[in-house]
This record gives C-alpha cells, sequence and structure tokens, in this order.
C-alpha cells in the first residue's frame, strides 16, 4: 500500500473541514505543550535543589557545639565551650571515612575599607575548608597551613563583601580592617548566590581559624566543626562514628545528652528534591488529561466524518476497496490529526517554556526525552481514538451505505 498518497489523501479529507480540523488539532496541542511546560519547569525546579544540595559541601558532615542546661532550662545551639581543635584532630586522624576536617569559628563584625564600610560576619577556618565547601577562588590565592599556623592576618572576601568595599576595583593586596585588626586580602570568591534559606552566601569573609580565635573572638574552643566524607553514601554512618567518638572524648555518661550536634541539611535538600519530583510527576498527570480531552474530541470528529462520508464509503467498498483500507484511511486522517497537534504543541511547549523560564528567572532545560514522549503519546493517541470510528466506517454495509442520504 501507498502510505504517502494514503497520508496525502487523508490531508485532503481534514482540510475539507478547516475549522472544525483546526479545533480538534488545538485539544492535541495545548495537550502537549503543557505536558511539556510542565516537565520543563518541573525539572528547572529540581535543578534549582540540586545546586543548594551541591552548595552545601562535598559529602558534607556538619558538627555544631550544642547546647547547655542553666538552672534545667536548656540553651539553644553553641552554647557550650566542649567542641575544641583537638575534637578536630581527633575526627580526622581517628575516622576513615571523614577525608577532610576544618575548624570553625565564626561572628559578626563592622569591616572597613578607606571610607567604606559593612557589617558582615566572618568565619575562621583552615584551608581544607574550601574544599569541604566547595568554594572557588577567582581571584588571588587562598592561605596555607602556615598562616594557620603563624595566626596570620590575611583573609579572604566573598562577592558581596568585594562589592560593597571596592567596586571594580582589585582588592588584591589592599588592607581591610575587622574591628581594630587589619587584614590581608589575599583572594575573592566566586558567587554562590543565595542559600537555601535565603541567607546571602557571598556575605562573608574566610580567614585562619587561630587568628579569629586569638585576635577576633578571643576563645579557644571551636563554634562547629566541617567535615567532609570519603563518598555520599557514608555521609550518615561518618556522622555517627564523629559522634561516638566525641562522646568519648568528653566524658559522656550513657544517660547524658550530646553536648554538640550533628546537623543533616542534605536530608532537607533530599525531602525537597523528593516533593519536587513528585509535584512534577502530579502536574504531567493532570496535563496529561488535557490529551485525552483531546482525543476524545478527535474520536468525536472522526465519528462526524463517519456519518456524513457514509455514501462516500458505501461507493468505495462498491469498487472493490477492502475493509482493511477503509479502516486504514480512517485512521490514518485520526494519525494526521494528532500528528500536526503533537508538532505545533512541541513548538508551543518549547516557546513556551522559554517564556516561562525567562519570567521566573529560572535555567530552564529542555527535555528531549520528554519532548519525544509527548510525540509518541500524541501519535497514540490519534490511533487509540482513531480506532473505533475506522473501525465502524469499515463494517458499514455497503448497501445500506450507498442508499444513505
Amino acid at each position: 500500500m501507498n502510505y504517502l498518497a494514503l497520508l496525502s489523501s487523508s490531508l485532503r479529507a481534514l482540510l475539507r473541514n478547516k475549522m472544525r480540523s483546526l479545533l480538534t488539532v488545538l485539544g492535541i496541542t495545548i495537550g502537549i505543550a503543557a505536558v511539556i511546560c510542565v516537565v520543563a519547569i518541573g525539572r528547572a525546579g529540581q535543578v534549582r535543589v540540586e545546586q543548594q544540595l551541591n552548595n552545601l559541601g562535598d559529602n558534607f558532615v556538619w558538627i555544631e557545639a550544642g547546647g547547655r542546661a542553666v538552672n534545667g532550662v536548656r540553651t539553644g545551639p553553641r552554647g557550650t565551650k566542649t567542641l575544641t581543635i583537638g575534637d578536630a584532630f581527633a575526627i580526622r586522624n581517628q575516622i576513615p571515612l571523614i577525608k577532610s576536617v576544618s575548624p570553625n569559628v565564626d561572628g559578626s563584625t563592622q569591616v572597613i575599607y578607606g571610607n567604606q564600610n559593612w557589617f558582615t560576619s566572618y568565619r575562621g577556618v583552615s584551608p581544607e575548608y574550601f574544599d569541604i565547601k566547595r568554594w572557588v577562588i577567582d581571584d588571588g590565592a587562598a592561605f596555607t597551613s602556615d598562616d594557620v599556623e603563624r595566626a596570620a592576618d590575611v583573609c579572604v572576601i566573598g562577592a558581596t563583601i568585594r562589592s560593597q568595599l571596592f567596586g571594580v576595583a582589585n582588592p588584591i593586596g589592599q588592607v581591610i580592617r575587622l574591628r581594630s585588626l587589619p587584614c590581608k586580602v589575599v583572594a575573592t570568591l566566586k558567587p554562590k548566590g543565595l542559600s537555601m534559606s535565603g541567607q546571602d552566601q557571598d556575605d562573608t569573609i574566610l580567614l585562619p581559624y587561630t587568628t579569629a580565635q586569638k585576635k577576633l573572638s578571643g576563645v579557644t574552643w571551636l563554634d562547629d566543626i566541617l567535615c567532609s566524607a570519603v563518598s555520599q553514601d557514608v555521609v550518615k554512618i561518618a556522622g555517627q562514628q564523629a559522634r561516638a567518638l566525641l562522646r568519648d572524648r568528653h566524658h559522656l555518661r550513657a544517660d547524658q545528652e550530646d553536648d554538640f550536634n550533628i546537623r543533616n541539611p542534605e536530608d532537607i535538600i533530599q525531602a525537597q528534591l523528593e516533593a519536587s519530583r513528585t509535584l512534577t510527576l502530579l502536574l504531567v498527570a493532570i496535563a496529561s488529561v488535557s490529551l485525552i480531552v483531546g482525543g476524545i474530541g478527535i474520536m468525536n470528529v472522526m465519528l462526524v466524518s463517519v456519518t456524513e462520508r457514509t455514501r462516500e464509503i458505501g461507493v468505495r467498498v462498491s469498487v472493490g476497496a477492502t475493509e482493511e483500507a477503509i479502516q486504514l484511511q480512517f485512521l490514518a486522517e485520526s494519525v494526521m490529526l494528532s500528528l500536526v497537534g503533537g508538532a505545533a504543541g512541541v513548538l508551543a511547549g518549547v516557546v513556551g517554556s522559554f517564556f516561562v523560564g525567562r519570567a521566573l528567572d529560572w535555567p530552564m532545560e529542555m527535555s528531549l526525552k520528554a519532548v519525544l514522549l509527548a510525540a509518541l503519546f500524541s501519535i497514540a493517541v490519534g490511533v487509540f481514538f482513531g480506532y473505533y470510528p475506522a473501525r465502524k466506517a469499515s463494517h458499514l454495509d455497503p448497501i445500506e451505505a450507498l442508499r444513505y442520504e
């Protein structure tokens, strides 16, 4: 059978009733476009959540100083002074699942350069911190272990600090003041943007933890110990081993609570990611309903077409057309409707996703898999909903069909 001729005759038959065919195609177009847009928006949301997960750190294990009980009232986190440099070294040396460790001492301060000033937060860390938290140096070079040992007056500044204090000027080698401490800028950080809680991650200053302890905070304990596990799969186990080690080092009895906290921010983001995926599937299911409605429209139009062309069918049968030929003719018309609607829907979906991405300022990613599935689904809709009218046409009694007025 000449399928090209079959499709050509199907197209001519549909063009006889242009408005009816256009309205039928519109239902499929809207359904396909809706599915593609929903998948693109859902994927963009997942990418944003995955970026937040990546920004957390390299297999991040976060140990925070805990609360303490004062006259029976428990204080908030970081109320204890029991987390020490020795704890950080012990975790690094005694837990094989931990590949790197950075002590952390932080606080807030007014930072001044020339006639510019800015209130910000600082972190006293070790050089390992940059890898643990996946910070990338934009300009200059980060401080070293020697700087930590010497408690050197050097710092690395985030993009927000650079913008507020220096504008477009080069900050490398310049000296800023953290309270009364002169500190030389040795590097700047590449921007990270907002955290999952909406905090500006670039509004920060990093310096050796020894400098922060001795010259800014005046403390000997740590606020946090930031660690990186050897792989994502062992993050929880590494945290449990760190907990056991710290309880032993802090001489805590079995009936005593931890004087530190093991934080798992990745759990929150993973939950958000799962929720995003579930919502995307739900929205795709809802959008698919419009495809089914479009398919019902195709069936309705094809049934009307069979009724209108009953005499034509009778003539074709009388001159030798087989049931299969009649069935294929009407099935081809149904598939042609869904193909045209599918092509228009793909185009509308891609364009719509682009404009939605620009409106939301999201990095939209078109899923080739979603486009192909939507196109295949549109063909399947044409075949499924066109089969019954085609079968009905092929089973008409030729005698009754010729008598039909």
